[in-house]
């Protein structure tokens, strides 16, 4: 099991591999056969996390626990429902989730990201499996009282700071059974295993790559267990998965 984050340094964005408290830069990103350990090194203490991975595109999966999607008043969906994100809106841990002035209702809904290692079309479930290079905690936020009122997904789930990634990917961990939950302010709001999926990790990427090629260092945001509900100024927000780690992200107005 290997950590690997991106970190801000005096030579801009980097990849990292994380051992212990001290982070080591990187001369290519982690997935990359040929990718080394320079010299380099910097403390994790007082350093600026970025999205452990600069995605070509983020593709999340909607209602893909039960007790989720009645929550939502939807049917458990027959193929995997899924839609988009924008590079723009990744966040790293520790930064802050933005509350735009469009919407009084923000919802936090707690993840488990799969980073993909590999350039992907029309696999099979198999060559899925194998293409998940790590995987990460992920914080869905959502303008609900937008989507409620829009039939796409799009505006209420793309706002700059929505895409919470963090605080690193890890390698070698199956995403198979996790127990993934959510604290604002310590309290536990969500608290689910990733194996109530309707759709397993797999079966996700395999589906979305009939679609579109996913390139090395997407993300796929797999669905969120039941218990979503809002955000407000000043709140701190965790979404702690088994064997990962806990990604925190303050909220704030502006």
């Amino acid at each position: 099991m290997t950590r690997y984050v991106r970190a801000e340094t005096m030579a801009g964005p980097k990849y990292c591999q994380l051992e212990g408290e001290t982070l080591w830069v990187l001369d290519a990103a982690p997935w990359w056969s040929g990718a080394r350990r320079t010299e380099v090194s910097l403390p994790l203490k007082g350093a600026k996390l970025l999205s452990p991975s600069d995605a070509s595109k983020i593709v999340c999966v909607g209602q893909n626990y039960r007790k989720h999607a009645a929550e939502m008043g939807k049917p458990v969906p027959e193929e995997p429902l899924i839609f988009m994100k924008p590079p723009s809106a990744l966040n790293g841990a520790g930064s802050d989730i933005v509350l735009p002035p469009e919407s009084q209702e923000v919802h936090y809904e707690a993840e488990l990201a799969l980073i993909i290692g590999e350039r992907l079309t029309r696999v099979n479930d198999t060559e899925a499996a194998r293409a998940i290079f790590a995987v990460s905690c992920f914080n869905d936020v959502t303008a609900r009282d937008i989507q409620k009122r829009e039939i796409q997904h799009t505006r209420a789930k793309s706002y700059d700071t929505f895409a919470c990634c963090g605080p690193w990917m890890v390698t070698g961990v199956a995403p198979y059974d996790l127990q993934i939950q959510c604290r604002v302010n310590g309290q536990t709001r969500q608290d689910g295993r990733t194996s109530d999926m309707i759709f397993p990790a797999a079966r996700l990427v395999s589906f979305i790559s009939s679609i579109m090629t996913l390139n090395p260092g997407d993300i796929i945001s797999t669905g969120t267990p039941s218990g979503v509900g809002a955000l407000k100024a000043g709140d701190i927000v965790e979404v702690e998965i088994e064997g990962v780690g806990v990604l925190t992200n303050p909220v704030v107005r502006r």
